[in-house]
């Protein structure tokens, strides 16, 4: 071991001092464990909000194609087609 002397080294211990001292600071520190608590939770939120447009998207897209045409004063009509699985609804205005 170099630049190390025994008085470096308590009694009946393997890490230096120095070493041990930084080692029990770092492990009372929770910023890092508070940073993927945080990380975690915008994950998980992140999720959710995909979830629920994808549950809530077609009905959502409707309802604004709806409002649309009443601002313009025209009337809705709501179509919607299936194609290998996939519905779509399409919302047009008329006159």
């Amino acid at each position: 071991m170099t630049g190390l002397n025994e008085k470096d080294f308590s009694a009946g211990e393997f890490l230096p001092k120095k070493l041990q001292t930084k080692v029990s600071r770092f492990s009372r520190k929770e910023s890092g464990a508070t940073a993927v608590e945080y990380a975690l939770i915008v994950g998980l939120i992140t999720v959710l909000i995909f979830g629920a447009v994808q549950l809530l998207g077609d009905g959502l897209q409707t309802q604004i194609g709806k409002a649309t045409c009443a601002v313009k004063g025209k009337s809705a009509t709501v179509s919607s087609t299936t194609t290998n699985g996939v519905t779509t609804t399409t919302v047009t205005c008329a006159a």
